[in-house]
Protein backbone atom coordinates (compact mmCIF):
# COMPACT_ATOMS: atom_id res chain seq x y z
CA UNK A 1 0.00 0.00 0.00
CA UNK A 2 1.18 3.51 -0.77
CA UNK A 3 1.86 5.85 2.15
CA UNK A 4 -0.09 9.11 2.33
CA UNK A 5 -0.41 12.17 4.52
CA UNK A 6 -1.77 15.71 4.54
CA UNK A 7 0.05 18.98 3.95
CA UNK A 8 0.78 20.84 7.18
CA UNK A 9 2.93 23.73 5.94
CA UNK A 10 3.98 25.30 2.62
CA UNK A 11 7.07 27.46 2.07
CA UNK A 12 7.63 28.00 -1.65
CA UNK A 13 8.68 24.65 -3.15
CA UNK A 14 9.07 23.12 0.35
CA UNK A 15 6.09 21.47 2.03
CA UNK A 16 5.89 19.67 5.37
CA UNK A 17 3.70 16.89 6.73
CA UNK A 18 3.15 16.42 10.47
CA UNK A 19 4.57 13.23 11.93
CA UNK A 20 6.41 10.24 10.52
CA UNK A 21 3.85 8.41 8.39
CA UNK A 22 6.16 5.89 6.74
CA UNK A 23 7.60 7.88 3.83
CA UNK A 24 11.16 6.94 2.79
CA UNK A 25 14.09 9.25 2.15
CA UNK A 26 14.29 10.33 -1.54
CA UNK A 27 10.89 8.75 -2.24
CA UNK A 28 8.86 10.29 -5.06
CA UNK A 29 5.49 11.69 -4.01
CA UNK A 30 2.41 13.21 -5.63
CA UNK A 31 1.19 16.40 -3.97
CA UNK A 32 -2.33 17.83 -3.94
CA UNK A 33 -5.26 17.36 -6.29
CA UNK A 34 -3.04 18.23 -9.29
CA UNK A 35 -0.61 15.47 -8.27
CA UNK A 36 2.48 17.65 -8.45
CA UNK A 37 5.70 15.61 -8.49
CA UNK A 38 7.91 15.94 -5.40
CA UNK A 39 10.66 14.19 -3.46
CA UNK A 40 11.14 13.48 0.25
CA UNK A 41 14.27 15.32 1.42
CA UNK A 42 13.94 15.26 5.21
CA UNK A 43 12.53 12.88 7.82
CA UNK A 44 12.27 12.97 11.59
CA UNK A 45 9.71 11.75 14.11
CA UNK A 46 7.92 15.09 14.10
CA UNK A 47 7.61 15.91 10.38
CA UNK A 48 8.32 14.88 6.80
CA UNK A 49 9.88 17.48 4.47
CA UNK A 50 9.25 17.38 0.70
CA UNK A 51 10.58 19.46 -2.19
CA UNK A 52 8.14 19.93 -5.06
CA UNK A 53 9.44 20.03 -8.63
CA UNK A 54 6.54 22.19 -9.83
CA UNK A 55 4.95 25.53 -8.98
CA UNK A 56 3.14 25.27 -5.62
CA UNK A 57 0.84 28.28 -6.11
CA UNK A 58 -2.69 27.35 -5.04
CA UNK A 59 -1.73 24.49 -2.73
CA UNK A 60 -3.22 24.68 0.75
CA UNK A 61 -2.78 22.84 4.05
CA UNK A 62 -4.79 19.66 4.32
CA UNK A 63 -4.34 18.51 0.73
CA UNK A 64 -3.30 14.91 0.22
CA UNK A 65 0.28 13.77 -0.39
CA UNK A 66 0.73 10.22 -1.72
CA UNK A 67 3.96 8.26 -1.87
CA UNK A 68 4.91 6.53 -5.11
CA UNK A 69 6.79 3.78 -3.29
CA UNK A 70 10.01 4.40 -5.26
CA UNK A 71 12.80 6.96 -5.50
CA UNK A 72 12.67 9.79 -8.04
CA UNK A 73 13.79 7.96 -11.16
CA UNK A 74 14.19 8.27 -14.91
CA UNK A 75 12.78 5.94 -17.54
CA UNK A 76 15.52 4.41 -19.69
CA UNK A 77 14.53 3.04 -23.11
CA UNK A 78 14.80 3.90 -26.83
CA UNK A 79 13.50 7.39 -27.56
CA UNK A 80 15.86 9.36 -25.31
CA UNK A 81 18.20 10.50 -28.09
CA UNK A 82 16.85 13.50 -30.12
CA UNK A 83 14.38 14.24 -27.33
CA UNK A 84 14.11 17.43 -25.25
CA UNK A 85 13.25 16.95 -21.57
CA UNK A 86 12.68 19.17 -18.57
CA UNK A 87 14.57 18.61 -15.30
CA UNK A 88 12.59 15.49 -14.35
CA UNK A 89 12.56 13.87 -17.82
CA UNK A 90 9.19 15.08 -19.02
CA UNK A 91 9.23 15.49 -22.83
CA UNK A 92 8.82 19.18 -23.60
CA UNK A 93 7.88 18.72 -27.27
CA UNK A 94 4.95 16.47 -26.38
CA UNK A 95 3.85 18.81 -23.57
CA UNK A 96 4.07 21.76 -25.98
CA UNK A 97 1.94 20.01 -28.58
CA UNK A 98 -0.74 19.16 -26.03
CA UNK A 99 -0.67 22.21 -23.74
CA UNK A 100 0.99 25.14 -25.52
CA UNK A 101 4.08 27.16 -24.65
CA UNK A 102 3.96 26.73 -20.85
CA UNK A 103 4.08 23.55 -18.79
CA UNK A 104 0.81 23.22 -16.85
CA UNK A 105 0.98 22.09 -13.23
CA UNK A 106 0.61 18.38 -12.66
CA UNK A 107 0.90 17.57 -16.35
CA UNK A 108 0.73 13.82 -16.83
CA UNK A 109 2.42 12.53 -19.97
CA UNK A 110 4.42 9.43 -20.81
CA UNK A 111 8.11 10.14 -20.34
CA UNK A 112 8.87 8.15 -23.50
CA UNK A 113 6.61 7.16 -26.40
CA UNK A 114 4.90 3.88 -25.42
CA UNK A 115 3.09 3.44 -28.74
CA UNK A 116 6.00 3.72 -31.16
CA UNK A 117 7.27 0.39 -32.47
CA UNK A 118 11.01 -0.11 -32.81
CA UNK A 119 12.81 -2.49 -35.14
CA UNK A 120 14.32 -4.97 -32.67
CA UNK A 121 17.02 -7.62 -33.07
CA UNK A 122 17.05 -10.16 -30.23
CA UNK A 123 20.61 -11.05 -29.17
CA UNK A 124 20.00 -14.00 -26.80
CA UNK A 125 18.36 -17.44 -27.01
CA UNK A 126 16.95 -19.89 -24.44
CA UNK A 127 19.49 -21.38 -22.01
CA UNK A 128 21.83 -18.40 -22.36
CA UNK A 129 23.12 -17.18 -18.97
CA UNK A 130 22.84 -13.40 -18.59
CA UNK A 131 23.81 -10.92 -15.87
CA UNK A 132 23.56 -7.25 -15.12
CA UNK A 133 24.45 -5.24 -18.24
CA UNK A 134 24.17 -8.18 -20.67
CA UNK A 135 22.80 -7.07 -24.03
CA UNK A 136 19.57 -8.91 -24.85
CA UNK A 137 18.45 -6.88 -27.90
CA UNK A 138 19.51 -4.07 -30.21
CA UNK A 139 17.41 -1.22 -31.59
CA UNK A 140 18.58 1.38 -34.17
CA UNK A 141 17.46 4.40 -32.15
CA UNK A 142 18.77 6.95 -34.68
CA UNK A 143 20.95 6.65 -37.79
CA UNK A 144 23.95 7.37 -35.51
CA UNK A 145 23.11 5.37 -32.36
CA UNK A 146 22.43 1.66 -31.93
CA UNK A 147 20.50 1.34 -28.67
CA UNK A 148 21.44 -1.79 -26.71
CA UNK A 149 18.73 -3.24 -24.47
CA UNK A 150 20.45 -4.49 -21.32
CA UNK A 151 19.57 -6.63 -18.33
CA UNK A 152 19.10 -4.30 -15.29
CA UNK A 153 22.30 -4.13 -13.18
CA UNK A 154 20.91 -5.96 -10.14
CA UNK A 155 19.45 -8.92 -12.10
CA UNK A 156 20.85 -12.20 -13.47
CA UNK A 157 19.59 -15.60 -14.52
CA UNK A 158 19.05 -18.01 -17.41
CA UNK A 159 17.00 -17.16 -20.49
CA UNK A 160 13.88 -19.37 -20.70
CA UNK A 161 12.13 -17.55 -23.55
CA UNK A 162 13.12 -14.97 -26.17
CA UNK A 163 10.91 -13.17 -28.68
CA UNK A 164 11.50 -13.26 -32.42
CA UNK A 165 13.13 -10.35 -34.24
CA UNK A 166 10.50 -7.78 -35.17
CA UNK A 167 8.76 -4.52 -34.31
CA UNK A 168 8.08 -3.94 -30.60
CA UNK A 169 7.06 -1.10 -28.29
CA UNK A 170 9.20 -0.27 -25.26
CA UNK A 171 6.78 -2.13 -22.92
CA UNK A 172 6.31 -5.37 -24.86
CA UNK A 173 8.11 -8.45 -23.45
CA UNK A 174 11.32 -9.38 -25.23
CA UNK A 175 13.00 -11.94 -22.95
CA UNK A 176 12.05 -13.98 -19.91
CA UNK A 177 14.76 -15.13 -17.51
CA UNK A 178 14.71 -17.45 -14.50
CA UNK A 179 16.71 -16.33 -11.51
CA UNK A 180 18.67 -18.61 -9.18
CA UNK A 181 15.78 -18.62 -6.68
CA UNK A 182 13.38 -19.92 -9.36
CA UNK A 183 11.53 -16.63 -9.84
CA UNK A 184 10.98 -15.68 -13.49
CA UNK A 185 11.38 -12.09 -14.66
CA UNK A 186 10.07 -10.64 -17.93
CA UNK A 187 12.34 -8.05 -19.52
CA UNK A 188 11.18 -5.24 -21.82
CA UNK A 189 13.11 -2.35 -23.37
CA UNK A 190 12.36 -0.21 -20.31
CA UNK A 191 14.39 0.27 -17.14
CA UNK A 192 13.90 2.62 -14.19
CA UNK A 193 16.89 4.04 -12.31
CA UNK A 194 17.05 6.47 -9.35
CA UNK A 195 18.76 9.68 -10.49
CA UNK A 196 20.81 10.20 -7.31
CA UNK A 197 22.44 6.75 -7.34
CA UNK A 198 25.37 6.13 -9.74
CA UNK A 199 24.96 3.11 -12.01
CA UNK A 200 27.40 0.29 -11.09
CA UNK A 201 30.60 -0.48 -13.03
CA UNK A 202 33.31 -3.16 -13.01
CA UNK A 203 36.33 -0.85 -12.62
CA UNK A 204 37.70 2.59 -13.48
CA UNK A 205 40.57 3.18 -15.86
CA UNK A 206 43.18 5.92 -15.42
CA UNK A 207 42.92 8.98 -17.68
CA UNK A 208 45.16 8.04 -20.59
CA UNK A 209 43.53 9.47 -23.74
CA UNK A 210 42.22 12.95 -24.52
CA UNK A 211 38.78 14.09 -25.55
CA UNK A 212 39.80 15.42 -28.97
CA UNK A 213 37.88 18.64 -29.60
CA UNK A 214 39.52 20.24 -32.64
CA UNK A 215 39.92 23.44 -30.61
CA UNK A 216 43.63 24.28 -30.56
CA UNK A 217 43.82 25.95 -27.15
CA UNK A 218 42.17 22.88 -25.60
CA UNK A 219 43.82 20.03 -27.49
CA UNK A 220 47.28 21.60 -27.31
CA UNK A 221 47.54 23.73 -24.16
CA UNK A 222 44.79 22.46 -21.84
CA UNK A 223 43.58 18.98 -22.90
CA UNK A 224 40.62 17.28 -21.25
CA UNK A 225 40.87 13.52 -20.72
CA UNK A 226 38.11 11.28 -22.02
CA UNK A 227 36.16 10.43 -18.89
CA UNK A 228 37.59 13.52 -17.20
CA UNK A 229 36.15 16.69 -15.71
CA UNK A 230 36.51 20.31 -16.75
CA UNK A 231 35.10 23.65 -15.62
CA UNK A 232 34.57 26.66 -17.87
CA UNK A 233 34.09 29.70 -15.58
CA UNK A 234 33.45 33.14 -16.99
CA UNK A 235 31.41 36.28 -16.55
CA UNK A 236 28.47 37.34 -18.68
CA UNK A 237 29.23 37.45 -22.41
CA UNK A 238 32.60 35.68 -22.27
CA UNK A 239 31.49 32.73 -24.39
CA UNK A 240 30.75 29.83 -22.01
CA UNK A 241 27.78 28.59 -24.02
CA UNK A 242 29.48 29.04 -27.39
CA UNK A 243 32.54 27.12 -26.15
CA UNK A 244 30.28 24.27 -25.06
CA UNK A 245 28.52 24.38 -28.45
CA UNK A 246 31.86 23.87 -30.19
CA UNK A 247 32.72 20.99 -27.87
CA UNK A 248 29.31 19.40 -28.42
CA UNK A 249 29.68 19.62 -32.18
CA UNK A 250 33.32 18.65 -32.65
CA UNK A 251 34.49 16.54 -29.70
CA UNK A 252 34.99 12.84 -30.39
CA UNK A 253 32.25 11.79 -27.95
CA UNK A 254 29.61 9.42 -29.31
CA UNK A 255 26.69 11.06 -27.48
CA UNK A 256 26.12 14.57 -26.13
CA UNK A 257 23.88 15.31 -23.13
CA UNK A 258 23.34 19.08 -22.99
CA UNK A 259 21.87 20.30 -19.67
CA UNK A 260 20.58 23.86 -19.69
CA UNK A 261 20.28 24.40 -15.94
CA UNK A 262 18.65 27.68 -14.95
CA UNK A 263 19.71 29.50 -18.13
CA UNK A 264 17.68 32.25 -19.80
CA UNK A 265 14.78 31.04 -21.91
CA UNK A 266 15.95 32.84 -25.06
CA UNK A 267 19.41 31.27 -24.69
CA UNK A 268 17.92 27.79 -24.47
CA UNK A 269 15.76 28.59 -27.50
CA UNK A 270 18.92 29.43 -29.44
CA UNK A 271 20.46 26.13 -28.34
CA UNK A 272 17.39 24.18 -29.45
CA UNK A 273 17.24 25.94 -32.81
CA UNK A 274 20.97 25.60 -33.48
CA UNK A 275 21.24 21.96 -32.47
CA UNK A 276 18.24 21.01 -34.59
CA UNK A 277 19.95 22.50 -37.68
CA UNK A 278 23.61 21.55 -37.11
CA UNK A 279 25.03 18.78 -39.25
CA UNK A 280 27.15 16.19 -37.45
CA UNK A 281 30.58 16.32 -39.13
CA UNK A 282 31.17 12.65 -38.27
CA UNK A 283 28.12 11.12 -39.94
CA UNK A 284 26.64 13.83 -42.13
CA UNK A 285 23.34 13.40 -40.28
CA UNK A 286 21.81 15.97 -37.96
CA UNK A 287 23.72 16.55 -34.72
CA UNK A 288 20.49 15.86 -32.81
CA UNK A 289 20.78 12.21 -33.91
CA UNK A 290 23.30 11.75 -31.09
CA UNK A 291 22.16 14.51 -28.70
CA UNK A 292 19.72 14.80 -25.82
CA UNK A 293 18.75 18.19 -24.42
CA UNK A 294 17.56 18.85 -20.88
CA UNK A 295 16.05 22.32 -20.75
CA UNK A 296 15.36 23.78 -17.33
CA UNK A 297 15.09 27.52 -17.79
CA UNK A 298 15.38 30.20 -15.13
CA UNK A 299 11.59 30.61 -14.84
CA UNK A 300 11.04 26.94 -14.03
CA UNK A 301 10.81 25.80 -10.38
CA UNK A 302 14.16 25.71 -8.60
CA UNK A 303 13.71 22.19 -7.22
CA UNK A 304 13.51 20.79 -10.76
CA UNK A 305 16.65 22.77 -11.60
CA UNK A 306 18.43 20.98 -8.78
CA UNK A 307 17.27 17.60 -10.11
CA UNK A 308 18.10 18.29 -13.77
CA UNK A 309 21.84 17.75 -13.25
CA UNK A 310 21.24 14.25 -11.86
CA UNK A 311 18.73 13.43 -14.58
CA UNK A 312 21.31 14.23 -17.26
CA UNK A 313 24.01 12.27 -15.42
CA UNK A 314 21.84 9.15 -15.18
CA UNK A 315 20.98 9.27 -18.89
CA UNK A 316 24.72 9.61 -19.65
CA UNK A 317 25.62 6.62 -17.45
CA UNK A 318 22.94 4.51 -19.16
CA UNK A 319 24.48 5.08 -22.60
CA UNK A 320 27.97 4.64 -21.12
CA UNK A 321 26.88 1.16 -20.01
CA UNK A 322 26.22 0.32 -23.68
CA UNK A 323 29.86 1.08 -24.49
CA UNK A 324 29.47 4.67 -25.70
CA UNK A 325 31.60 7.70 -24.85
CA UNK A 326 29.28 10.41 -23.53
CA UNK A 327 30.04 14.09 -22.96
CA UNK A 328 27.86 16.13 -20.60
CA UNK A 329 27.65 19.90 -21.11
CA UNK A 330 26.23 21.38 -17.89
CA UNK A 331 25.32 25.05 -18.37
CA UNK A 332 25.58 26.20 -15.70
CA UNK A 333 26.46 24.67 -12.35
CA UNK A 334 26.23 28.12 -10.74
CA UNK A 335 22.47 28.19 -11.38
CA UNK A 336 22.27 24.71 -9.89
CA UNK A 337 24.16 25.91 -6.80
CA UNK A 338 21.77 28.88 -6.54
CA UNK A 339 18.87 26.43 -6.50
CA UNK A 340 20.60 24.59 -3.63
CA UNK A 341 21.00 27.92 -1.82
CA UNK A 342 17.32 28.82 -2.21
CA UNK A 343 16.10 25.42 -1.05
CA UNK A 344 18.55 25.52 1.87
CA UNK A 345 17.19 28.93 2.86
CA UNK A 346 13.61 27.64 2.75
CA UNK A 347 14.67 24.76 4.99
CA UNK A 348 16.17 27.28 7.45
CA UNK A 349 19.56 25.55 7.38
CA UNK A 350 22.64 27.31 8.70
CA UNK A 351 24.17 29.19 5.74
CA UNK A 352 27.86 29.01 4.90
CA UNK A 353 29.90 31.35 2.67
CA UNK A 354 27.74 33.82 0.68
CA UNK A 355 24.59 32.03 1.82
CA UNK A 356 25.37 28.74 0.07
CA UNK A 357 24.68 25.61 2.12
CA UNK A 358 27.53 23.99 4.00
CA UNK A 359 27.19 20.88 1.85
CA UNK A 360 27.83 22.73 -1.45
CA UNK A 361 31.33 21.22 -1.75
CA UNK A 362 30.15 17.66 -1.14
CA UNK A 363 27.34 18.01 -3.70
CA UNK A 364 29.76 19.34 -6.31
CA UNK A 365 32.25 16.56 -5.62
CA UNK A 366 29.53 13.89 -5.87
CA UNK A 367 28.49 15.36 -9.22
CA UNK A 368 31.95 15.47 -10.79
CA UNK A 369 32.99 12.10 -9.33
CA UNK A 370 30.39 10.37 -11.50
CA UNK A 371 32.61 11.09 -14.51
CA UNK A 372 35.12 8.44 -15.55
CA UNK A 373 36.48 6.06 -18.16
CA UNK A 374 35.25 2.65 -17.02
CA UNK A 375 34.79 -1.02 -17.75
CA UNK A 376 31.05 -1.72 -17.71
CA UNK A 377 29.28 -4.73 -16.21
CA UNK A 378 29.05 -6.31 -19.68
CA UNK A 379 32.81 -5.98 -20.32
CA UNK A 380 32.61 -3.03 -22.72
CA UNK A 381 34.47 0.24 -22.18
CA UNK A 382 32.61 3.53 -21.93
CA UNK A 383 33.10 6.97 -20.49
CA UNK A 384 31.28 10.00 -19.13
CA UNK A 385 33.10 13.32 -19.51
CA UNK A 386 31.65 16.26 -17.56
CA UNK A 387 32.24 19.82 -18.77
CA UNK A 388 30.52 22.26 -16.45
CA UNK A 389 30.12 25.97 -17.09
CA UNK A 390 30.37 28.24 -14.03
CA UNK A 391 28.83 31.74 -13.99
CA UNK A 392 30.42 33.66 -11.10
CA UNK A 393 28.64 36.93 -10.37
CA UNK A 394 30.63 39.84 -11.75
CA UNK A 395 33.26 37.44 -13.09
CA UNK A 396 34.67 36.99 -9.57
CA UNK A 397 36.50 33.65 -9.52
CA UNK A 398 36.97 33.84 -5.74
CA UNK A 399 33.28 33.14 -5.08
CA UNK A 400 32.36 29.74 -3.50
CA UNK A 401 31.03 27.84 -6.54
CA UNK A 402 34.14 28.53 -8.65
CA UNK A 403 36.54 27.87 -5.78
CA UNK A 404 34.86 24.60 -4.77
CA UNK A 405 34.62 23.49 -8.40
CA UNK A 406 38.40 24.00 -8.77
CA UNK A 407 38.90 21.47 -6.00
CA UNK A 408 37.16 18.69 -7.89
CA UNK A 409 37.95 19.22 -11.57
CA UNK A 410 41.32 18.59 -13.20
CA UNK A 411 40.93 21.01 -16.09
CA UNK A 412 40.12 24.68 -15.47
CA UNK A 413 39.41 26.80 -18.57
CA UNK A 414 39.14 30.37 -17.28
CA UNK A 415 37.33 32.70 -19.68
CA UNK A 416 38.61 36.28 -19.77
CA UNK A 417 36.32 39.30 -20.16
CA UNK A 418 39.10 41.39 -21.72
CA UNK A 419 39.77 38.74 -24.39
CA UNK A 420 36.06 38.40 -25.16
CA UNK A 421 35.61 42.16 -25.53
CA UNK A 422 38.67 42.20 -27.84
CA UNK A 423 36.87 39.59 -30.01
CA UNK A 424 39.47 36.93 -29.21
CA UNK A 425 37.62 33.60 -29.18
CA UNK A 426 37.73 31.18 -27.51
CA UNK A 427 38.34 33.74 -24.75
CA UNK A 428 40.28 31.24 -22.60
CA UNK A 429 43.04 32.94 -20.64
CA UNK A 430 46.22 30.89 -21.10
CA UNK A 431 47.79 32.32 -17.94
CA UNK A 432 45.03 31.49 -15.45
CA UNK A 433 43.82 28.22 -17.02
CA UNK A 434 45.44 24.88 -16.28
CA UNK A 435 45.10 21.14 -16.84
CA UNK A 436 46.32 18.30 -14.63
CA UNK A 437 45.86 15.71 -17.39
CA UNK A 438 48.94 16.59 -19.42
CA UNK A 439 51.26 14.08 -17.72
CA UNK A 440 48.65 11.32 -18.03
CA UNK A 441 48.16 12.00 -21.75
CA UNK A 442 51.83 12.41 -22.72
CA UNK A 443 52.19 8.81 -23.92
CA UNK A 444 49.04 9.11 -26.07
CA UNK A 445 50.31 12.26 -27.74
CA UNK A 446 53.68 10.63 -28.39
CA UNK A 447 52.12 7.52 -29.93
CA UNK A 448 49.31 9.15 -31.93
CA UNK A 449 50.47 12.66 -32.89
CA UNK A 450 54.24 12.94 -32.53
CA UNK A 451 57.00 12.74 -29.95
CA UNK A 452 57.66 16.47 -30.34
CA UNK A 453 54.06 17.53 -29.60
CA UNK A 454 54.50 18.09 -25.85
CA UNK A 455 57.91 19.87 -26.19
CA UNK A 456 56.40 22.21 -28.81
CA UNK A 457 53.41 22.86 -26.57
CA UNK A 458 55.64 23.65 -23.61
CA UNK A 459 57.75 26.06 -25.66
CA UNK A 460 54.65 27.88 -26.89
CA UNK A 461 53.38 28.29 -23.33
CA UNK A 462 56.81 29.47 -22.20
CA UNK A 463 56.81 32.22 -24.87
CA UNK A 464 53.33 33.34 -23.79
CA UNK A 465 54.39 33.42 -20.14
CA UNK A 466 57.49 35.46 -21.00
CA UNK A 467 55.30 37.87 -23.01
CA UNK A 468 53.16 38.45 -19.92
CA UNK A 469 56.23 39.45 -17.89
CA UNK A 470 57.53 41.72 -20.64
CA UNK A 471 54.15 43.43 -20.96
CA UNK A 472 54.48 44.58 -17.35
CA UNK A 473 57.69 46.41 -18.35
CA UNK A 474 56.10 47.77 -21.53
CA UNK A 475 53.25 49.28 -19.51
CA UNK A 476 55.75 51.19 -17.40
CA UNK A 477 58.36 52.42 -19.89
CA UNK A 478 57.14 51.48 -23.39
CA UNK A 479 58.35 48.84 -25.86
CA UNK A 480 61.03 50.99 -27.55
CA UNK A 481 63.53 50.48 -24.73
CA UNK A 482 63.38 46.68 -24.94
CA UNK A 483 66.29 44.88 -26.60
CA UNK A 484 65.54 43.26 -29.94
CA UNK A 485 65.49 39.70 -28.59
CA UNK A 486 62.66 40.67 -26.22
CA UNK A 487 60.85 42.53 -28.99
CA UNK A 488 61.00 39.29 -30.97
CA UNK A 489 59.37 37.40 -28.13
CA UNK A 490 56.51 39.92 -28.11
CA UNK A 491 56.11 39.53 -31.88
CA UNK A 492 56.15 35.72 -31.83
CA UNK A 493 53.69 35.74 -28.91
CA UNK A 494 51.38 37.87 -31.08
CA UNK A 495 51.68 35.27 -33.84
CA UNK A 496 50.78 32.52 -31.34
CA UNK A 497 47.81 34.47 -29.96
CA UNK A 498 46.33 35.49 -33.32
CA UNK A 499 47.47 32.61 -35.49
CA UNK A 500 47.12 29.69 -33.10
CA UNK A 501 45.03 30.40 -30.02
CA UNK A 502 42.37 32.52 -31.72
CA UNK A 503 39.97 30.30 -33.67
CA UNK A 504 37.07 31.16 -35.97
CA UNK A 505 34.05 28.92 -35.41
CA UNK A 506 32.46 30.16 -38.64
CA UNK A 507 35.40 29.40 -40.96
CA UNK A 508 35.27 26.02 -42.72
CA UNK A 509 38.97 25.25 -42.19
CA UNK A 510 39.32 26.80 -38.73
CA UNK A 511 36.23 25.62 -36.84
CA UNK A 512 37.80 22.17 -36.34
CA UNK A 513 41.55 21.50 -36.60
CA UNK A 514 42.97 17.94 -36.55
CA UNK A 515 45.80 17.17 -34.16
CA UNK A 516 48.32 16.74 -37.00
CA UNK A 517 47.65 20.25 -38.27
CA UNK A 518 47.94 21.66 -34.75
CA UNK A 519 51.40 20.11 -34.45
CA UNK A 520 52.49 21.42 -37.86
CA UNK A 521 51.26 24.93 -36.98
CA UNK A 522 53.30 24.89 -33.78
CA UNK A 523 56.39 23.66 -35.63
CA UNK A 524 56.16 26.42 -38.26
CA UNK A 525 55.71 29.14 -35.63
CA UNK A 526 58.66 27.84 -33.62
CA UNK A 527 60.76 27.46 -36.79
CA UNK A 528 60.10 31.12 -37.57
CA UNK A 529 61.11 32.02 -34.00
CA UNK A 530 64.33 30.02 -34.30
CA UNK A 531 65.34 31.69 -37.60
CA UNK A 532 64.44 35.18 -36.37
CA UNK A 533 66.40 34.61 -33.17
CA UNK A 534 69.46 33.66 -35.23
CA UNK A 535 69.12 36.90 -37.19
CA UNK A 536 68.75 38.96 -34.00
CA UNK A 537 71.89 37.30 -32.58
CA UNK A 538 74.00 38.51 -35.53
CA UNK A 539 72.77 42.09 -35.03
CA UNK A 540 69.77 42.28 -37.36
CA UNK A 541 67.35 44.95 -36.04
CA UNK A 542 63.77 43.92 -35.30
CA UNK A 543 62.47 46.64 -37.62
CA UNK A 544 64.00 44.86 -40.64
CA UNK A 545 62.38 41.56 -39.66
CA UNK A 546 58.95 43.21 -39.63
CA UNK A 547 59.36 44.77 -43.11
CA UNK A 548 58.83 41.47 -44.91
CA UNK A 549 55.42 40.90 -43.26
CA UNK A 550 56.47 37.31 -42.61
CA UNK A 551 54.67 37.33 -39.26
CA UNK A 552 51.29 38.17 -40.88
CA UNK A 553 51.78 35.37 -43.42
CA UNK A 554 52.36 32.83 -40.65
CA UNK A 555 49.29 34.09 -38.75
CA UNK A 556 47.14 33.35 -41.83
CA UNK A 557 48.25 29.68 -41.96
CA UNK A 558 45.13 28.65 -40.05
CA UNK A 559 43.01 29.81 -43.00
CA UNK A 560 45.38 29.25 -45.92
CA UNK A 561 46.38 25.62 -45.27
CA UNK A 562 43.35 23.30 -45.65
CA UNK A 563 43.01 20.54 -43.06
CA UNK A 564 43.49 17.87 -45.74
CA UNK A 565 46.51 19.49 -47.45
CA UNK A 566 49.11 19.47 -44.71
CA UNK A 567 51.92 19.08 -47.27
CA UNK A 568 51.57 22.85 -47.81
CA UNK A 569 53.36 23.46 -44.51
CA UNK A 570 56.59 22.65 -46.34
CA UNK A 571 55.98 25.71 -48.55
CA UNK A 572 55.87 27.90 -45.43
CA UNK A 573 59.14 26.45 -44.17
CA UNK A 574 60.70 27.24 -47.53
CA UNK A 575 59.26 30.76 -47.30
CA UNK A 576 60.90 31.20 -43.87
CA UNK A 577 64.21 29.88 -45.25
CA UNK A 578 64.05 32.37 -48.17
CA UNK A 579 63.23 35.18 -45.73
CA UNK A 580 66.22 34.14 -43.59
CA UNK A 581 68.65 33.87 -46.51
CA UNK A 582 67.48 37.19 -47.96
CA UNK A 583 68.16 39.06 -44.73
CA UNK A 584 71.52 37.31 -44.32
CA UNK A 585 72.59 38.56 -47.75
CA UNK A 586 71.35 42.06 -46.90
CA UNK A 587 73.38 42.02 -43.73
CA UNK A 588 76.46 40.79 -45.56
Amino acid sequence: MSVSGNIYGINGPIITIKGNLGFKMSEMVYVGKDRLVGEVIGLNKEETTIQVFEETTGLRPGELVEGAGKAISVTLAPGIITNIFDGIERPLQLIGEENGAYIPRGVNVDLLDKDKKWETTICVKPEDVVGGGSVIAEVPETPAILHKIMVPPEMDGTVVWAAENGMYTIEEPLVRIQRADGIQETLTMTQQWPIRIPRPIQKRYPADRPLVTGQRILDTLFPIAKGGTAAIPGGFGTGKTMTQHQLAKWSDADIIIYIGCGERGNEMTNVLEEFSQLVDPKTGNLLMDRTTLIANTSNMPVAAREASIYTGLTLAEYYRDMGYHVAIMADSTSRWAEALRELSGRLEEMPAEEGFPAYLASRLSAFYERAGYVENLNGTDGSVTIIGAVSPQGGDFSEPVTQNTKRFVRCFLALDKALAYARHYPAINWLTSYTEYLGDLENWYGANVGADFIPCRNELLNILTTESRLNEIVKLIGSDVLPDDQKLILEIARVIRLGFLQQNAFHAEDTFVPMEKQLQMMKVILYLYEKCRDLINIGMPMAMLRENRIFEKIISIKYDVPNKELHKFEEYRQMIDEFYQGLLQTNA
